[in-house]
């Protein structure tokens, strides 16, 4: 005796099908960054940086919604820079430090498990090209490391490789170690710029001015030394 026949997929469950197909999910993760980044240019976080926090926000509850907004707008595209010298100018050094590197590793995470949940499924089979292969298979075999030396480097945009981290099959706990150990110099040397801001003669302010344009150089030859040894393969 013969099966009956499946019943055909209703409406209900083809639509549910499309909702959460990996296209689907992909487009509304553009939709949340695009939304995202016209919020922020509205409100302007830099506004920080000449007094606008709120005055009655102070002690840790001040520390803790500092983070908070802070990992909410490095997800949305907010430089990186921008909140750390805020971060300093509002906390001084060692408040700033913690509370800029808090609000880092959570917005790093933010955006992992975004781009992990919602665009990770969509893109991947788009890895096809010789740069982005090599790239995808050096964080996803070599996750620490990789993320690390992205983080100790300036110049790259932090909200734009936590989504290129978060394609690849680089783990969380390799991705979020890195990203506490890897940011610590560059976010320490803006924390002290923004505090010491108003004595920009003071050996601190000098030496963070240097350490940020040291770091920088140093990314720009890795990166040109790269470049050669790729173009000579």
């Amino acid at each position: 005796m013969l099966d009956p026949a499946a019943p055909p997929d209703g409406l209900a469950v083809r639509c549910t099908r499309v909702l959460f197909s990996p296209w689907a999910r992909l487009g509304l993760l553009l939709v949340l960054l695009v939304s995202a980044g016209g919020a922020m240019l509205l409100w302007h976080p830099q506004n920080l940086l000449s007094g606008g926090w709120p005055a009655g926000l102070s002690g840790p509850t001040a520390l803790v919604v500092f983070a908070l907004a802070y990992a909410v707008c490095t997800t949305a595209f907010v430089p990186r820079p921008v909140l750390n010298l805020a971060a300093g100018a509002l906390f001084g050094t060692a408040a700033a430090l913690g509370a800029a590197l808090a609000g880092t590793v959570l917005g790093a995470a933010l955006a992992f498990g975004l781009g992990r949940l919602l665009g990770q499924e969509a893109l991947r089979p788009l890895l096809r090209g010789r740069w982005l292969a090599a790239a995808d298979r050096q964080l996803s075999e070599h996750g620490f490391r990789s993320m690390l030396a992205i983080r100790l480097f300036p110049g790259l945009p932090f909200c734009a490789t936590n989504y290129c981290a978060a394609v690849s099959r680089m783990g969380w706990p390799a991705y979020l170690l890195a990203t506490a150990l890897g940011t610590i110099p560059n976010t320490a040397a803006y924390a002290v710029a923004g505090a010491r801001a108003s004595t920009p003669t003071s050996p601190a302010f000098v030496l963070s001015l240097a350490f940020i344009a040291l770091s920088g150089l140093a990314a720009l030859i890795v990166v040109w030394r790269k470049r050669k040894a790729l173009r000579g393969n």
